[in-house]
């Protein structure tokens, strides 16, 4: 039974160690909304939006001053539009009138961020998927608060490779429709391989089609807690550490906990899940690259690095299910080097490559995050970075994920600022040998043997 007096216990985490819950999102499901006739389904998303949502704003204030806790986030994740958007949506720019109805409620109801703008894609793309992914670039210029993920591959499907082509290509449109806005517009878009249904985390939250009517799930974080516990293990063996990592991520779970049943009680909408996920900020303290240098490691990127990350992660999950039978969505260590200020001091001195990155996120929660690389690369080389991410999820039935923005007008040894939890980030040198024959081969890889398991 959760009470007041567990999140009493965490007032010193809340103070001085930035623990917060850094969003409750509201899972709304939009397959009741698909209608043949483009205006029609738009007042339904509008209308179905606005009446499960209304409240979620005020009711996160609420319990944020009641409980002392810090509710970073309002989010909302929806149906993938691709999906709702079939039978209405003739062009691309009849999705983009969608993304901006999903724009619309966003601003009526008062959230950060909506997210769902999205397709599935990890066999084949059908015509409505591949409509979607070509209005992207114009959808997220037109809207702010609008966020969109493509799933391009998974264990048990492969790796669409006509998929991934394409969004390399969508990416780099993305990138240059916002150069004026620090191309931000790819900030808000992310590529995944084994997408959950339940992610509350942004750009990459969509409600799955198993999951309810409407839902809440909550993304709890707390690097700075775990970095504090881990400096009360210096000299201890790593079966000590594990330990003190593993109990510290139990109690930041059951505060997320706490956060996702208030909610879940007050909008009468059924909890969902909660997603323990080390998601750092460009705040001092507030870095998994400093926990995992706090473990010995003179910095980020230095051999042992891998191995750091990898206990990191595994403790992280085991507290988290020690302390709530419904720890869902990502749930782990984040590590976006925009958002990290460990990872931007390392990779800026060179000291954190972007093929360290990529072994990295074998162990991780995600994937290749807040990537900043010049203008100038290859649309054939974004989507070769993508098919590795996405072989790595693939293999080791993993979610992976890219978040990568190409900076028009940049190139290595610049950096771009993007603001508020986004920060800033170095230009990372990207390999220059040409994969465009590879990525133009098209088609698909199969799944892995290891996935048959019927």
């Amino acid at each position: 039974m959760i009470n007041i007096f567990e999140v009493q216990e965490t007032n010193e985490m809340i103070a001085h160690d930035n623990l917060d819950v850094r969003t409750i999102t509201m899972g709304i499901s939009l397959l009741d909304c698909a209608d043949p006739d483009l205006s029609a389904l738009n007042e339904k998303i509008y209308e179905k939006i606005t009446r499960l949502a209304g409240n979620l704003v005020a009711v996160g204030e609420a319990i944020e001053a009641e409980y002392g806790i810090p509710i970073v986030n309002k989010r909302i994740s929806v149906t993938p539009i691709a999906l709702v958007g079939a039978a209405a949506c003739k062009c691309t720019e009849d999705y983009v009138t969608i993304a901006e109805t999903l724009e619309r409620a966003a601003l009526e109801v008062g959230v950060n961020f909506i997210g769902g703008y999205s397709a599935l894609t990890a066999k084949e793309m059908t015509k409505s998927d591949e409509l979607l992914i070509r209005s992207i670039p114009e959808a997220l210029y037109r809207t702010t608060r609008v966020c969109s993920s493509v799933n391009l591959a998974s264990t048990k499907s492969g790796i669409n490779m006509d998929a991934v082509k394409l969004m390399g290509e969508v990416i780099k449109e993305t990138a240059e429709v916002s150069k004026d806005n620090s191309c931000m517009g790819c900030a808000k878009l992310v590529v995944f391989c084994n997408a959950p249904d339940d992610n509350p985390f942004m750009a990459g939250a969509f409600h799955g089609v198993g999951e309810a009517d409407a839902v809440i799930n909550v993304g709890v974080s707390g690097p700075g807690v775990v970095k504090h516990a881990v400096e009360q293990a210096r000299g201890k063996n790593f079966t000590e550490l594990c330990e003190i990592i593993k109990k510290t991520a139990f109690k930041v779970t059951r505060v997320g906990q706490l956060a996702a049943l208030e909610a879940s009680k007050r909008l009468g909408v059924p909890f969902g899940i909660v997603d323990l996920s080390l998601a750092p900020t460009p705040e001092i303290g507030d870095s998994v690259a400093e926990i995992l240098e706090e473990m010995g490691l003179e910095s980020v990127g230095a051999p042992g690095t891998t191995a750091a990350l990898a206990l990191l992660n595994d403790q992280v999950k085991k507290g988290g299910v020690m302390a709530s039978s419904s720890v869902g969505g990502l749930s782990g260590a984040f590590i976006p080097v925009s958002e990290d200020n460990g990872m931007i001091t390392a990779a800026a001195s060179g000291k954190l490559t972007l093929e360290k990155l990529e072994a990295m996120t074998c162990v991780c929660s995600v994937g290749l995050d807040m990537i900043a690389i010049p203008g100038s690369t290859p649309a054939s080389s974004v989507s070769g970075i993508i098919a590795d991410e996405m072989a790595i999820g693939m293999v080791n039935a993993k979610t992976t994920a890219v978040r990568i923005i190409p900076v028009i007008g940049k190139e290595v040894g610049d950096s771009v600022e993007f603001g508020g939890l986004l920060g800033y980030a170095p230009i990372m040198n990207v390999n220059k040998c040409s994969c465009e024959e590879f990525i133009a081969r098209g088609g698909r890889i199969p799944a892995p043997i290891h996935s048959f398991k019927n």
